[in-house]
């Protein structure tokens, strides 16, 4: 008989401090989550204070005698992330912060939806019944983005065939905001699951037919259904999160939220230019105010101990939120590098692009490039993009180039969005059609493709 034995086992086991901790929250937080963190952290430590957009002082001057040693967590965490190409996060160029400015204004807050939908129509070659039912599908949506019209009560008031109009509605469908035209929140968001790309599978079929369980937290019973792990549920449900269920509002004339990216790519002559945006991120000082006390409090052991744990404590925060800047600009030069086909020409020619290339490059860990590009968006001659939508695995094309599984999934889904809706492609003839165009992908990376950009299969999506 087995008895129970005690016996002493030597092992390593890597331990973050709190400081570490905190400084790769702050790495990974958007710039919504950066600013509660900083208010909080304000709240609690009366040394530190915003810095007014005016104030420039430079961090050298703000330092005194009494507030100079800092904690041996910095060095230790500048070594852990690696050294950084990029400048710092100020940049006090002021005709910089001007085409910054200008670029990110450029749409109007007070234009219509429709106005906005009928400006991106005009672009298109329609012909006069095409433009007639798109002008009446433009009218038919509500305040949300939303068809209120049925697409046979379109036809009739047209003098068209439904068809006509189901396939005028996918063309509207595509255009911006995403998920316009859609019939219901269902739609909605499986139009702009469809834009993200990436693996929004369980997504998918989440919104399609368990929204009402995922609105009271079903997630068991949501992965029964499905057959998959409750973690891919939740990750599905963060994901709905973050649509928008009325993507009409941003135009209806109610007071519009300003919607900042982390990061400007935008063409300065012949070269790209990367840039932060500075108003995203709380910038942060130790007042001078405490510094003084400090000085003042030599004969007061424990209001001095205080008020340097304090400064210390200011410090590090200042110092990692820096660090978190450097890293973010430093990654996102280098997929400026590595994309500049994407900006000239956009999503069809994105190339491949892997996190351990990127941390190569910038001198870090494949995780923290991770960590540094969660949450966080792009504004781009393109468009605006999360930053880890770049981030794709490829194919080689048969001209030797180097495809990307987006550039791959968008030509798929203007296949499918070419295709004559009474004869519509079967995955073995889209996989053949995109054989033809150079891309040699499989059926069945088709049919996984075509799931993940929440299209029906070829039978589902016949009209009769």
């Amino acid at each position: 008989m087995s008895g129970l034995q005690q016996g002493v086992q030597l092992g390593q086991q890597q331990m973050l401090s709190p400081q570490m901790r905190e400084s790769l929250a702050i790495l990974q937080a958007t710039a919504l989550e950066l600013q509660h963190m900083v208010r909080q952290e304000i709240e609690t430590n009366p040394v530190l204070e915003e810095e007014a957009p005016e104030d420039e002082t430079p961090a050298e001057e703000q330092e005194e005698d009494g507030a100079q040693d800092e904690p041996d967590e910095l060095s230790r965490l500048e070594e852990d992330w690696g050294a950084f190409s990029g400048e710092g996060a100020q940049n006090g160029d002021p005709e910089a912060e001007a085409r910054r400015r200008h670029f990110l204004e450029g749409v109007s807050p007070a234009e219509t939806l429709a106005h906005h939908l009928e400006k991106q129509l005009g672009r298109l070659a329609l012909d006069g019944v095409q433009r007639r039912i798109a002008t009446l599908l433009v009218g038919n949506l509500n305040e949300d983005g939303y068809l209120a019209a049925t697409p046979e009560e379109v036809a009739d008031e047209a003098g068209a065939e439904t068809a006509e109009v189901i396939e005028m509605l996918h063309l509207l469908q595509t255009l911006d905001p995403p998920g316009v035209g859609a019939r219901d929140l269902s739609e909605c968001l499986r139009l702009q699951l469809a834009r993200r790309g990436g693996n929004c599978g369980t997504a998918v079929r989440v919104v399609s037919g368990h929204l009402d369980l995922l609105a009271r937290k079903k997630f068991p019973e949501i992965a029964s259904a499905l057959g998959v792990p409750q973690e891919s549920v939740r990750e599905a449900g963060t994901l709905i999160a973050a649509l928008n269920p009325k993507p009409g509002r941003a135009f209806s004339g109610e007071e519009a939220q300003v919607f900042s990216p982390d990061v400007v790519i935008e063409k300065v002559g012949e070269d790209f230019v990367v840039s932060l945006v500075r108003d995203s991120v709380p910038r942060l000082r130790i007042s001078r105010t405490y510094r003084d006390l400090l000085g003042e409090a030599a004969g007061v052991p424990e209001v001095r101990s205080y008020l340097r744990d304090k400064i210390r404590g200011g410090k590090f925060l200042i110092k990692s939120i820096q660090q978190r800047q450097q890293t973010i600009l430093a990654i996102a030069r280098e997929i400026a590098v590595r994309q500049g086909a994407f900006l000239e020409e956009g999503v069809a020619a994105l190339a491949p692009m892997t996190m351990a290339q990127v941390a190569g490059v910038v001198g870090v860990h494949e995780t923290t490039v991770s960590r540094a590009i969660a949450g966080k968006t792009i504004a781009t001659p393109q468009g605006i993009f999360e930053m880890k939508f770049f981030f794709t695995s490829g194919y080689r094309a048969a001209n030797g180039a180097e495809v990307s599984s987006t550039s791959v999934k968008d030509a798929l889904a203007a296949l499918i969005r070419g295709e004559d809706p009474h004869k519509p492609l079967s995955d073995q003839q889209l996989a053949g059609r995109l054989q033809a165009d150079g891309l040699a992908v499989a059926r069945r990376t088709v049919a996984k493709y075509r799931e993940m950009l929440g299209i029906l299969p070829s039978h589902l999506r016949k009209s009769f």
